[in-house]
């Protein structure tokens, strides 16, 4: 695999992570500006999640370098494809840091068909839309979060209006949920496991951690 792949799938956390013995005290390496927009239909059922991620000032100098193949010290139009082509292949795995549970029950999403990668300012932006496998009907508890189970990526919503749902129905009410990692640990400590705590390649319980849109529903529609 050659040095520009490593870079992007870095993303994936699949490089070193910091020693550690619990999760609250990894530190993330690179670091994303995020925005999430939950998308409703006229049949007020969630469609699917448009995504928008701004990386930081190092990570993404460090892509210009690694793919910029004519050396022009910029990304043209295949360059930048080849950036996207190499993200969406490297966070398949990690279903593209998303989760999206329907009272506590994990819902399936569809992988997106491509990232669309742009440089604004020499920052790095992804561009995304995944679907769900089916529309998902606005009732009970609906949970939409995006977090790197590795704890390599910090993918942070500056402010609350940077998750939406627009064409709530009246129906729903919205928060946005930023868990405590200490008061997440000891919520979860007896479902646990060793590997939750050892293994960093990240396991699905990490999810405690995502930030995440709430919605709760009385009724669909």
């Amino acid at each position: 695999m050659r040095l520009s792949r490593r870079v992007v799938t870095s993303l994936a956390a699949l490089g070193a992570l910091a020693a550690s013995t619990t999760p609250a005290f990894v530190h993330p390496h690179i670091f994303a500006e995020a925005r999430l927009d939950v998308v409703i239909g006229a049949d007020n059922k969630v469609q699917a999640l448009q995504h928008v991620w701004r990386f930081d000032d190092l990570f993404s100098s460090t892509v210009l370098v690694e793919f910029d193949a004519n050396k022009d010290l910029k990304l043209d139009h295949h360059e930048l494809e080849e950036v996207g082509k190499t993200v969406h292949e490297s966070l398949a795995e990690y279903n593209y840091f998303q989760v999206v549970t329907q009272d506590g029950k994990d819902v399936k999403m569809v992988a997106p068909d491509k990232l669309i990668a742009m440089m604004e300012d020499n920052q790095l932006i992804i561009v995304f839309e995944s679907k769900l496998a089916e529309p998902l009907p606005l009732k009970g508890k609906l949970d939409f979060g995006v977090y790197d189970p590795t704890f390599y990526t910090a993918i942070d919503f500056v402010d609350d209006h940077a998750m939406a749902a627009e064409h709530l129905p009246k129906a729903c009410s919205r928060s946005v949920i930023r868990p405590d990692p200490d008061e997440a640990i000891a919520a979860n400590q007896s479902t646990l496991t060793d590997a939750f705590f050892n293994d960093p390649t990240g396991t699905d319980m990490s999810k405690i951690f995502a930030t995440k849109l709430e919605l709760n529903c009385t009724a669909a529609g």
